[in-house]
C-alpha cells in the first residue's frame, strides 16, 4: 500500500464516523469492517426525506420590494425584518442514509493480522484477518456497490433502521433464491408520503450453499461471496424485475469477461475443467480506470519520512505538525471529494451519513460550503467535480427564474442559499437569515464552472447562458442609485452576518458588489460582440467602488453608516479577494491592504472548519503565509478529523461535516501556486512547516499544467502549456513577463522564492 495515497486502521471501526468511505457521485458505501458483524451503510445523493419542503415555494413578495428600498434608503435599518410572508424556518428535505448491508457470522476469536485500509487510487475499501477478507467498492463504470468475503459461513440481510430513522416508516422486505445465490430487496416508504426507496442486493455464492433465512439468506461453505447493491428513489410502487435483471446481466457480463481473461492467459491444469470466473475482478478492472486517472492527475509529496507515513491515520492525527499528515489529508481530501461528485457536488456530510438526523439536513448550502467545498476542482484538475456542480447548477435554473420574478419581480435568474438537489427555490429563510435576499448566489455557483472554462480554453455555451441570465437579473434590479449617480444593491444581505448597528437585511454588502459586478462582465465576456454585453458592461461600471472603514479595513458594508461584525464565521466581505480576482496584492494594493486589516481583524466566531479555512483561502491570495498556517494549525489540530479521514464541522469531531476535508487541498494549492487567464503566482503563502516538496498535475487558468517542486533554497516549475501565450510571472522577488508555446515545456528555475 503506498501509504500518501491511502489509510488504514488496526481495528473495525465502532463509530459510523470512522467507517471508511467509498463511492461514485450517486451511491455511497461507509464501511465498518467488522469480520463477525460487517456493515455496510449504503447512501445515494438522491435520498432525501419529505418533510413538507417538496411542495414549498418562494415568498411572493415582489410588490413589497419597492417599499422595502425607500425604507432602507431613508434609514429604516430595520425594515427588512418585515418583509416576509409570515412563514416559519422551512428546512429543506434531509438527506439520509438507505440501510445497511450487514453480514453476521458465529463470533470468532480475537482475530489474527487485523487490519482495515482503504486505497484512494482504486477507491477499495479492504478489511482482512487471519482466515476472512471483505473488499468493498463503488463502481463508476457500473454505478453499483460491489461487495467481496471470502471466510466462513454467513447471514446476509438489509438492515433499514439506522439512527435517527423516523418512527413511521412502512418497511417492506424480501429474498428469494436465484441461480446465482440469491435476491433480496427492501422497500421503504416515508410517513404520510407516496415517495419511497426501493434497495436491491444481488448475491453470488461461489461453491456451498444458501437458504432464505426471513428477513435475509443463510450463506454456507462457500469460497466468496458477492454482493451488488443498488437503491432507488420512486414514488409509488416500483417494478423491481427489470432493476434485479440489469444486475443478473452485470454478474453474468462480468464472469464472462474475467472466464475470457483467465481462459486467454492461464490453461487450466486439468483441461476438462471449466476455469472459475472472478467477476469481482472483471467488475473492479472497469471501474479503476475511470476512478484512477481522475485521482492521480494531481499529487503532493512534503518529503515526509517513511515511518510516519506508515502510521494508521488516526495515530497520524494526533501529530498536527507532521509532514506526513497533511500528505494524508490532501490525498483523502482529492479522494472524498471525487468520490462524492457526479450526480451533484458534494453535500455538507459529502455524500455519507450514518444518521436520519443530519445537521442543517445534510443539505447543499450556497452561501460558504458548496464552493468552498468544490475549490480545488479547476486547479487540482477534477473537472469530474465542476461536472456535478454544473449538473446541479443546470437541473435548477428554472427554480432559479422563479426566484427572481417572485421574490424581487425580476427577469433573470436568483440561486437559492440552500437547497436539497431537488429544488432550487428560495424558501429557506427566517428573520435572523433572511435568505431570500441574498442575490450573490448565482455568480458564486457559477465562478467555478468559468474557472474551469478558463483552464481549458473554451466558453461553455450553457455557462455563457446561465451567466447571460445572471445578468439579465441585474438589469431589472439594479434601478436605484446614490447621489453620486452609482448604482446601489438593496436590499442586501452579507451572509450570514449584519451589521453591528443595524438588522440582516441592509445596503450594499460588499459581496453583493462583487458578485453584480464580476457576473455582469464576465457575462459580457460569453457574450461577445452583442448589445446586450455592451449594456452590462456599462452596468458595472456604475456600481460603487468598495468602502475602507475606520479601522483601515474593508467594510463588509459600502453603505456609509454601516458598522461592521468582526467576530464572524464567514467572510463573505472577502469575495473579491478570493475566489474572484477584485482584489490582490498587484493591481489594487490599497484594497488589498484593507482586506488584509479585515482578515486581522476577523474572529473565528464558534470555530467553525469552513470558517477557518476560507480564512486561510484569502490569506493565501494575500500572499500571507504565516495567516495560512495558523488557520491550518487550528484544523489540524482542533481534532476535526475522524479516524475515517473525513472531517467534522466543530472542534472535538463536532457534527460530521465535508467543509474541512474537501476545502484543505485547495488551501494547499493556493499556498503554493495561484493563477489568472494572464498571471502565475508562485509560492505566495507556504507555510514554513512545509519548506520541501513537491507538487504535481496543477492545472492553471491560462491553459497550462505545471510542476512545482521546491525547497528552502531553490525552487523549480516545469509549464507544459497548452496555448500560446504572455503572462506575468510573480514571486516573491517581483514580476516580470512569461511567453509560453503551445507544446513546448518550459522550465523555470527560482534561485529564490
Amino acid at each position: 500500500m503506498n501509504h500518501i495515497h491511502g489509510t488504514w486502521e488496526p481495528r473495525p471501526a465502532a463509530r459510523w464516523e470512522d467507517g471508511f468511505l467509498s463511492g461514485n457521485g450517486h451511491h455511497g458505501a461507509l464501511v465498518f469492517g467488522d469480520r463477525n458483524d460487517e456493515r455496510v451503510v449504503v447512501t445515494h445523493h438522491t435520498l432525501v426525506r419529505p418533510n413538507g419542503a417538496e411542495n414549498a415555494r418562494p415568498p411572493r413578495l415582489a410588490a413589497q420590494l419597492p417599499l422595502l428600498q425607500d425604507e432602507l434608503l431613508a434609514g429604516e435599518l430595520q425594515a427588512a425584518e418585515t418583509f416576509t410572508d409570515g412563514r416559519d424556518l422551512q428546512w429543506v428535505q434531509p438527506f439520509h442514509p438507505a440501510f445497511q448491508v450487514r453480514l453476521r457470522r458465529a463470533a470468532q476469536g480475537e482475530p489474527g493480522g487485523y487490519r482495515r485500509s482503504v486505497d484512494f487510487t482504486t477507491g477499495v475499501v479492504e478489511a482482512e484477518c487471519e482466515g476472512w477478507n471483505s473488499r468493498v467498492f463503488v463502481s463508476r463504470a457500473d454505478d453499483v456497490i460491489v461487495q467481496h468475503i471470502t471466510g466462513g459461513d454467513l447471514d446476509i440481510a438489509l438492515a433499514p433502521r439506522l439512527p435517527g430513522a423516523p418512527a413511521g416508516l412502512a418497511i417492506g422486505d424480501g429474498a428469494v433464491l436465484t441461480p446465482e445465490g440469491a435476491l433480496l430487496t427492501l422497500r421503504v416508504r416515508y410517513p404520510g408520503s407516496e415517495t419511497a426507496y426501493t434497495g436491491l442486493t444481488l448475491v453470488a455464492v461461489s461453491g456451498g450453499r444458501t437458504a432464505v433465512t426471513p428477513p435475509g439468506v443463510r450463506v454456507t461453505g462457500a469460497r466468496s461471496v458477492l454482493l451488488l447493491t443498488r437503491v432507488l428513489r420512486h414514488t409509488g410502487e416500483l417494478d423491481t424485475a427489470p432493476h434485479a435483471r440489469t444486475l443478473h446481466d452485470l454478474l453474468a457480463d462480468a464472469m464472462a469477461t474475467q472466464t475470457r481473461a483467465a481462459t486467454a492467459t492461464e490453461p487450466p491444469a486439468d483441461p476438462t475443467a471449466p476455469p472459475a470466473p472472478d467477476p469481482y475482478t472483471a467488475l473492479l478492472a472497469r471501474h479503476t480506470p475511470l476512478h484512477r486517472t481522475a485521482y492521480e492527475r494531481v499529487t503532493l509529496d512534503l518529503a515526509a519520512g517513511p515511518a510516519e507515513r506508515a502510521l494508521p491515520g488516526s495515530e497520524l492525527l494526533t501529530r498536527p505538525d507532521s509532514p506526513a499528515l497533511l500528505e494524508r489529508l490532501f490525498a483523502a481530501g482529492r479522494y472524498h471529494l471525487l468520490s462524492a461528485s457526479g450526480l451533484n457536488p458534494p453535500r455538507l456530510t459529502g455524500l455519507w451519513t450514518g444518521d436520519w438526523d443530519t445537521a442543517w439536513s445534510g443539505a447543499f448550502t450556497n452561501d460558504a460550503n458548496v464552493n468552498l467545498q468544490t475549490a480545488s476542482a479547476a486547479a487540482a484538475a477534477l473537472p469530474e467535480v465542476t461536472a456535478a456542480l454544473a449538473s446541479l447548477i443546470n437541473r435548477q435554473l428554472d427554480d432559479w427564474a422563479e426566484n427572481a420574478r417572485t421574490v424581487f419581480g425580476c427577469r433573470g435568474v436568483v440561486a437559492p442559499a440552500h437547497t436539497d438537489g431537488e429544488s432550487g427555490l428560495s424558501y429557506h429563510f427566517s428573520r435572523e437569515y433572511p435568505l431570500h435576499l441574498w442575490t450573490a448566489g448565482a455568480d458564486w455557483l457559477l465562478k467555478p464552472l468559468v474557472d474551469h472554462d478558463e483552464t481549458e480554453g473554451t466558453k461553455n455555451p450553457r455557462t455563457g447562458y446561465a451567466l447571460g441570465q445572471v445578468a439579465l437579473f441585474y438589469e431589472d434590479f439594479l434601478t436605484r442609485v446614490d447621489k453620486e449617480g452609482n448604482l446601489i444593491v438593496v436590499p442586501s444581505y452579507s451572509p450570514e452576518n449584519r451589521p453591528a448597528n443595524a438588522s440582516w437585511g441592509a445596503v450594499n454588502a460588499a459581496m453583493d458588489l462583487s458578485a453584480a459586478r464580476h457576473a455582469l462582465l464576465t457575462a459580457a465576456e460569453y457574450h461577445p460582440g452583442t448589445p446586450e454585453a455592451d449594456r452590462w458592461r456599462a452596468l458595472a461600471e456604475r456600481l460603487p467602488p468598495h468602502r475602507i472603514n475606520a479601522d483601515g479595513a474593508l467594510a463588509e458594508w459600502a453603505w456609509p453608516g454601516l458598522d461592521d461584525t468582526y467576530d464572524h464565521r464567514h467572510l463573505s466581505h472577502l469575495y473579491g479577494v478570493w475566489p474572484l480576482d477584485e482584489i490582490n496584492p498587484y493591481d489594487t494594493p490599497e484594497l488589498a491592504a484593507a482586506a488584509h486589516r479585515a482578515l486581522e481583524l476577523r474572529g473565528a466566531e464558534n470555530d467553525s472548519a469552513h470558517g477557518h479555512l476560507h480564512h486561510a483561502l484569502v490569506a493565501a491570495r494575500l500572499r500571507d503565509g504565516e495567516r495560512v498556517a495558523h488557520a491550518l494549525g487550528q484544523v489540524l489540530g482542533g481534532d476535526f478529523f475522524h479516524a475515517s479521514l473525513m472531517s467534522a464541522h466543530y472542534p472535538h469531531l463536532d457534527v460530521y461535516n465535508a467543509d474541512a476535508a474537501h476545502t484543505l487541498p485547495a488551501v494547499i494549492v493556493e499556498a503554493l501556486v495561484q493563477s489568472t487567464p494572464d498571471r502565475l503566482v508562485l509560492l505566495p503563502a507556504v507555510p514554513a512547516v512545509y519548506r520541501e516538496g513537491r507538487l504535481l498535475g496543477i492545472r492553471t487558468r491560462f491553459g497550462a499544467e505545471l510542476d512545482l517542486t521546491w525547497s528552502p533554497h531553490e525552487a523549480t516549475a516545469v509549464i507544459r502549456p497548452t496555448r500560446t501565450h504572455r503572462v506575468e510571472l510573480r514571486t516573491s522577488s517581483g514580476a516580470r513577463p512569461l511567453d509560453l508555446v503551445a507544446g513546448e515545456d518550459h522550465v523555470l528555475a527560482l534561485g529564490a522564492w
